[in-house]
């Protein structure tokens, strides 16, 4: 049986749906944290008879326990991008990977996978990629076969990231904080493709991949501008990128912060959204057997979307 915490996402939505399209007589389980959570997969239920939604505590091991009874490979796919007094970065990342691999761990569960962020690091200033770096170190440390797959923007989906690209290629104008801030988004599709891949590897064979951090990407890197004008351009739009300081960005994230007790706009999402990201893709998608698609072919079904 696969389980996947944080399912109620949408990489957790379409992994579902791959998983019970293509594994049609293996049970899914699928853990979330809130009843509204849980209620949001009603469709995926009907549709999967096989699916069962569990609410939990992701950090608690003894709500995550009974969770993965019978339970042979676990996705991670919890996290967060924007902190709150309600939800910290160590809650959110170390406590739940922590919780997961106790109560892994004493349920017999051969496999974790987890899904984190293209520059995560424990020694990183910023507070989003430290945590992260740091729930990813417990993972590869983990006594259960740990792999973590790194990404940077996904896109491809009904996904905020989506719909914000979109909407600001099909204006006549936008604005941006660094747009020369490097790019190097990832097809929806070809992650779930590698987090297939991962559950596919017998358990008997999972050494070299236990301990391991994947660090996969798109097969282009380009300024944030270039990207937004490439979306345009694919549906004939022309549009006018305005680049405004970063600084400008982390001052304005740090009077939300001072101002609000949940901003919603923070100077560490603010750090995770301008990283830098440009790597060679090829080594991590040859390990895992898939083929990135094409940017172009992403764009077009995101401008679907506008």
């Amino acid at each position: 049986m696969f389980a996947i915490t944080g399912a109620n996402g949408q990489l957790g939505r379409r992994l579902v749906r791959s998983l019970a399209e293509l594994e049609p007589g293996v049970p899914v389980r699928a853990l979330v944290r809130s009843a509204a959570a849980a209620a949001s997969l009603g469709n995926l239920v009907a549709t999967h008879p096989l699916l069962d939604v569990r609410t939990v505590d992701f950090s608690n091991p003894d709500s995550m326990g009974p969770a993965l009874v019978g339970v042979t490979r676990v996705v991670h796919l919890v996290g967060i991008l924007r902190e709150t007094p309600g939800n910290r970065y160590a809650d959110a990342h170390e406590g739940a990977v922590a919780a997961l691999i106790a109560a892994a761990s004493r349920n017999g569960v051969g496999q974790l996978i987890a899904l984190s962020i293209l520059g995560a690091d424990a020694r990183h200033q910023n507070a989003c990629l430290r945590s992260r770096g740091r729930a990813d170190d417990l993972l590869r440390g983990s006594v259960v076969p740990a792999t973590v797959l790194r990404v940077p923007m996904v896109l491809g989906g009904e996904d905020p990231a989506s719909r914000a690209l979109a909407a600001r290629a099909r204006r006549s104008w936008s604005v941006t904080f660094r747009a020369t801030s490097l790019e190097q988004p990832i097809d929806a599709d070809d992650v779930v493709a590698a987090l297939r891949s991962l559950l596919g590897v017998p358990l008997g064979d999972l050494a070299p991949l236990a301990g391991a951090a994947l660090d996969l990407a798109g097969p282009e890197s380009l300024s944030r501008k270039a990207l937004i004008d490439r979306a345009a351009a694919l549906v004939g739009q022309q549009t006018r990128v305005f680049s405004l300081p970063v600084a400008f960005g982390y001052a304005l994230a740090f009077a939300l912060e001072r101002a609000l007790k949940a901003a919603p706009v923070t100077r560490a999402m603010l750090g995770v959204l301008d990283h830098d990201d440009c790597i060679d893709p090829a080594p991590a998608a040859a390990r895992l057997g898939i083929e990135l698609t094409p940017l172009d072919m992403t764009l077009r079904r995101v401008m679907a979307l506008a």
